[in-house]
């Protein structure tokens, strides 16, 4: 296999990740987490870890973006349909049955995303057993490490393109349609328990039936993965099952599971391992003292053609038995027979058996040897079995048998079978390697596809937002086109009025002004322009008493009172006042009130005549 150069910088950020916010991410394939980071990074305009490490720190919202982007939280209802079918017909059914009846059934969705999974294997479970079935014997829980996606998993609720996978029966009876999507049946929901969980470092769960941890794996690097089989291997009951992902196969030597549908990635734990009976020994010695020498010929014919190589020695330590394979195999010659074991080569080679010999008859319990390894002669290098068994006779241990099994040839043909199982355990693990970095680049580009989706939606309803608001604008465009004519027909008739009212003004031989009901001018005509030398854009909108023009103040205002009161008496008052020249003038006032639209006063329209000129002024 490829050699992986490691960045250090990279390296680097994952540390960083995992001391800032507990998320381990060493563990993790480096080149489809590079990419997935190198997205993020682009995405923000950085092209070093380094710089990436220093905005997560100066930016701490960034650490959810990043997150999101590494936790490909891709899942769905009953994926991969044939895996769910063979659960609900085959597996729940035998879990079921184990149970006899009342059992609890604890089952668990590791790596659950946004809770998909989690409440397929609810709804598997639910098919065989009643609400109250159900709610008192099951426990689903729902593990994950993204947050966010434990939230969106406790509320439940799900959108239709969502729950589209899931057959319409399931749906009509597991799910509440309302306005805001389909929720899960809340009486069920309460028995699918959702929590943080890391399965590379946190504890596991125990007692499981029913483990699901698909296309997580994939994620891993071999060690790591190793190390989380063994804890999800942990976590089953005997007989409890396992379902990875269709990425997934289990290369590595995993204790107590075994395959019941590899093409499911399906497995299970197998019972426990009973440990084997040991073979029981005739009591030879029974109804004699090991020195007897006339044994029955019979007994002695049938332990010389016993296949594997045995010895008898009495509590005494004396070697009372040696058949024929083992004289021949370990060169015990016939008056070795009576002495004591201890002097013996036999005692000591090829393994040690003083102690244990007096451990078997002083404990009455039987003991193995398991790979010994004996240079029978030069060369040629031999591999036991060896068993000390105590021989009891009368409620007493009166000796013990030896025996030894040559499994040379065993040991040979499960060396070269574990040679071969190493080599294409390698070959499948590059094999697997490239199918996970296949399915992974597939769960990513999924995941893309499923943006560019929502993306697609948004700016189809963006669009079609625009396209309701171009229309308005362009309704209101005409109405604003009409009003527009409108305006200028209005304008020019405006202008005309104006026009109209100037010409009117002038011809009225007098000075004319126009004035509010707060005493502000509204209307200011030439000759009033001429008699005291202000424009009607300088008067226009000031109050006529603050004017310096030379008319008396509290004899005008008395008689704009007068009409704005509605108390008009139809009197003309006579004024002295000053012109623009300084002359001294004297003035005849008319006022007369101004109607408003509800007939009431608006305003006083005051025309001024001059009567009487005098010199002007001199100035002292």
């Amino acid at each position: 296999m490829s050699t992986q150069v490691i960045d250090a910088d990279f390296e680097a950020l994952l540390e960083f990740l995992r001391a800032s916010r507990a998320f381990d991410f060493t563990g993790y394939k480096r080149p489809s987490l590079q990419r997935r980071i190198a997205k993020r990074m682009h995405d923000v305009g950085i092209d070093s870890y380094t710089a990436y490490q220093d905005y997560l720190q100066v930016h701490p919202d960034e650490f959810k973006q990043l997150f999101d982007y590494i936790l490909i939280n891709v899942t769905g209802f009953f994926r991969d349909p044939q895996i769910w079918e063979y659960l609900i017909d085959e597996m729940v059914p035998e879990i079921l049955s184990r149970k006899k009846g009342d059992g609890s059934i604890r089952a668990w969705s590791a790596g659950c995303a946004s809770g998909e999974e989690a409440y397929s294997i609810a709804i598997a479970l639910a098919e065989h057993l009643s609400s109250q079935a159900f709610l008192r014997q099951v426990k689903v829980y729902g593990t994950d490490i993204d947050e966010d996606a434990l939230t969106q998993a406790r509320v439940a609720t799900y959108s239709a393109r969502d729950v589209d996978a899931v057959p319409s029966k399931l749906r009509e009876k597991y799910f509440d349609e309302t306005a805001n999507g389909y929720v899960f049946n809340r009486e069920l929901r309460r028995s699918v328990i959702f929590g943080r969980h890391d399965v590379v470092q946190d504890a596991p769960l125990s007692r499981i039936d029913l483990l699901a941890c698909r296309n997580t794996l994939m994620y891993m690097n071999a060690e790591t993965q190793a190390k989380v089989m063994d804890r999800l291997r942990f976590a089953l009951n005997s007989g409890g099952y396992l379902m990875l992902g269709k990425a997934e196969l289990l290369f590595t030597q995993v204790p107590a599971l075994t395959s019941v549908d590899l093409k499911r990635r399906i497995f299970m734990k197998a019972q426990e391992d009973q440990r084997r009976d040991r073979p029981a020994v005739d009591a030879i010695l029974a109804g004699g003292g090991p020195e007897r020498r006339g044994r029955e010929p019979s007994i002695e014919a049938a332990f010389d053609a016993l296949g594997i190589a045995q010895v008898v020695v009495n509590r005494d330590g004396r070697l009372v038995l040696a058949n024929e394979a083992a004289r021949s195999q370990f060169h015990v010659s016939p008056d070795a027979v009576g002495r004591p074991f201890r002097e013996l080569e036999l005692s000591y080679r090829p393994v040690e058996l003083r102690s244990r010999i007096e451990e078997v008859v002083k404990s009455r319990r039987g003991t193995s040897i398991r790979e010994i390894r004996w240079m029978q002669a030069p060369g040629q290098i031999r591999s036991l079995e060896m068993e000390v068994v105590p021989i009891v006779a009368r409620g007493e241990a009166v000796g013990v048998a030896i025996s030894f099994l040559d499994v040379t040839e065993q040991t040979r043909l499960k060396e070269d079978l574990e040679q071969s199982t190493h080599e294409l355990e390698t070959a499948m693990e590059e094999l697997q390697s490239t199918n996970e970095e296949l399915e992974t680049t597939n769960e990513e580009l999924q995941s893309t596809n499923e943006e560019l989706e929502t993306t697609n939606e948004e700016l189809q309803s963006t669009n079609e937002e625009l396209e309701t608001m171009n229309e308005e604008l362009q309704s209101t465009n005409e109405e604003l086109s009409a009003v527009n004519q409108e305006m200028r027909i209005r304008g020019t008739q405006l202008d005309h009025a104006n026009a109209f009212l100037r010409s009117v003004m002038r011809s009225v031989g007098s000075a004319v002004i126009v004035v509010d009901r707060e005493h502000r001018v509204t209307a200011w005509n030439e000759i009033a322009t001429e008699l005291w030398g202000l424009r009607e854009d300088e008067v226009r909108g000031r109050s006529l008493f603050g004017l310096d023009i030379g008319l008396p103040a509290e004899e005008v205002r008395q008689v704009i009172k007068r009409e704005l009161a509605g108390a008009p008496d139809g009197r003309e008052t006579t004024v002295m006042s000053v012109n623009r020249r300084g002359q001294s003038i004297v003035c005849r006032v008319k006022a007369s009130a101004l109607a408003g639209s509800d007939g009431e006063p608006d305003g006083v329209i005051l025309r001024i005549d001059v009567v009487q000129e005098s010199a002007p002024r001199e100035a002292t």
